[in-house]
């Protein structure tokens, strides 16, 4: 027992479920949590067919949203004992033989959020996927006071003493901003946060993205503006987000991370 556990949120993901399945259980992972939020495809009937006592199936009535799976997954993880809690899309962007690259970091930071970002080969993503992005990684690094790449990158690493300390409750509607939540929230609870550089990876033949890039995007900017409000716009977290990201322009080539 590693006291590692695999959560991952799907909605109507039956082209790509198994095969992320499958690539999580190669990772030696104590336990595989799927969280199916209400599909309306086979995404169910796949995960079943997959013969394996570490996998385990939660379904959702009906569509909550990505928050509220990962919540439900969240705290099963924490139920089952967890040390730490990674979480990874279903839709096969993330390569599931990174998993030990955000462990490593992990037994080096403990404490640590890992997120894996996806600063390599960038201009693979789609052009307005990344301005998104971009936009999103500005705001949300103001509210942390510390530069953060891929701030909605989906595949984390969350420690579960720290995650634990959270409100893992999403509000309705809220969607994506439910990650930009648990990550303001866990830099809050003083957790460091390590980013374990990947690839950018976009299939043409790849199904519509669940996010919506001037809704979801609008969203995020909202709740971290109710954040930086209650903290009279934090301008010492501005500074600092603005004075790492020059020092990683300075540092680094374009498309890299430490």
């Amino acid at each position: 027992m590693k006291g590692t556990l695999i959560v991952i949120p799907a909605f109507n993901e039956a082209r790509t479920i198994a095969a992320v399945v499958a690539g999580a259980l190669a990772q030696d992972p104590d336990r595989v949590i799927v969280v199916d939020d209400g599909s309306s495809d086979d995404t169910v009937a796949r995960v079943q067919a997959v013969t394996d006592s570490r996998l385990e199936l939660i379904c959702h009535p009906s569509n909550l949203g990505k928050g509220f799976a990962l919540a439900t997954g969240i705290a099963r993880a924490l139920q089952a004992g967890a040390t730490r809690i990674i979480t990874l899309d279903a839709d096969g962007q993330h390569g599931c033989s990174d998993i030990p690259r955000l462990e490593q970091a992990a037994t080096l930071t403990p404490a640590a959020l890992v997120i894996a970002a996806r600063t390599h080969n960038r201009e693979q993503a789609p052009p307005l996927r990344r301005f998104a992005n971009e936009t999103a990684d500005f705001w949300i690094s103001w509210a942390c006071g510390q530069r953060i790449e891929d701030t909605q990158s989906g595949f984390r690493l969350y420690p579960a003493e720290v995650i634990a300390q959270l409100d893992l409750r999403p509000r309705p509607g809220q969607g994506f901003a439910a990650e930009t939540a648990l990550l303001i929230d866990a830099v809050n609870a003083g957790a460091a946060v390590r980013c374990v550089p990947i690839e950018t990876r976009y299939s043409a033949d790849a199904r519509p993205s669940h996010y919506r890039p001037w809704r979801d995007t609008w969203s995020i900017i909202r709740l971290v503006g109710s954040r930086l409000l209650r903290r009279g716009m934090y301008p010492s977290g501005l500074m600092r987000s603005l004075r790492d990201r020059a020092r990683f322009s300075a540092r680094l080539p374009l498309g890299d991370s430490d």
